[in-house]
């Protein structure tokens, strides 16, 4: 398999978009892959894992019974780094840059950076940068962090900026799981104007509009969580305007 991160690089560079689906442990059991697998799967580049809070205890089985259904590669989204599990090929090694609280900008990466060098698994350094939503979320809660309000883009590409300086080798702007509104265009395309790394999006990217919105704006790639629990079908709608660029 392709090094993660490198695959992400070359695919912004020759401006190719990407599309990563995101499975909560906790609701493992209610997604119908059987759907999902008769979509074209070959078409959804990263599946990543992962939450604020994880309340399952079988991550590293639900991630092998996701290797051997599909051949792309499971990047862990991590909350925290006792989420941190065997058999990932990759790993969101975030900083969350947006807030001030020293736990989640070094304090749980230097927990984890040991585990993570004795395994093997591909890191992938990423800027994480919590945008308002339109209501409160988990992430906000259990990082103790403020977002940033959905109308200050200048505020969101100077973050971004300085993630990019400091050596973070991706930004992902989250409005969070189950966001009622997605991140705005104006906000996307102010910060991928000012960063040279990969600008992945997600939160409330809950229709097939909102996708295009997203990839129009400038994301190189978005992520789709609560989507795929409530309408499996809507891939395939999201799968076609991606590969419309």
């Amino acid at each position: 398999m392709k090094q993660i991160l490198p695959t992400i690089q070359e695919n912004t560079k020759s401006k190719k978009k990407s599309l990563a689906i995101l499975i909560d442990p906790d609701k493992f059991d209610k997604i119908n892959f059987d759907e999902i697998e008769s979509t074209a799967l070959t078409k959804i580049d990263f599946i990543f894992i992962g939450g604020s809070l994880i309340i399952a205890k079988n991550i590293e089985e639900i991630v092998k019974k996701l290797k051997d259904k599909f051949q792309i590669p499971v990047i862990m989204f991590p909350g925290n780094a006792i989420h941190i599990c065997g058999g990932l090929d990759g790993v969101l090694f975030l900083s969350l840059i947006s807030g001030r609280n020293p736990d989640f900008l070094i304090g749980q990466q230097v927990i984890a950076a040991p585990m993570l060098k004795n395994s093997g698994v591909e890191v992938l350094p990423t800027g994480y940068m919590l945008i308002d939503g339109g209501a409160p979320t988990t992430a906000n809660y259990m990082s103790h962090t403020s977002p940033i309000p959905n109308n200050k883009p200048d505020i969101a590409a100077c973050t971004a900026m300085a993630g990019e300086m400091l050596g973070l080798q991706l930004i992902f702007m989250d409005a969070g799981s189950g966001a009622s509104q997605a991140v705005n265009q104006k906000m996307i395309k102010t910060v991928k104007a000012n960063i040279n790394v990969p600008l992945i999006i997600g939160g409330g990217i809950n229709t097939v509009q909102k996708a295009a919105d997203a990839f129009n704006a400038g994301a190189d790639m978005i992520v789709i969580g609560n989507l795929i629990e409530e309408n499996t079908q809507l891939l395939n709608e999201i799968i076609a305007i991606k590969e419309s660029f």
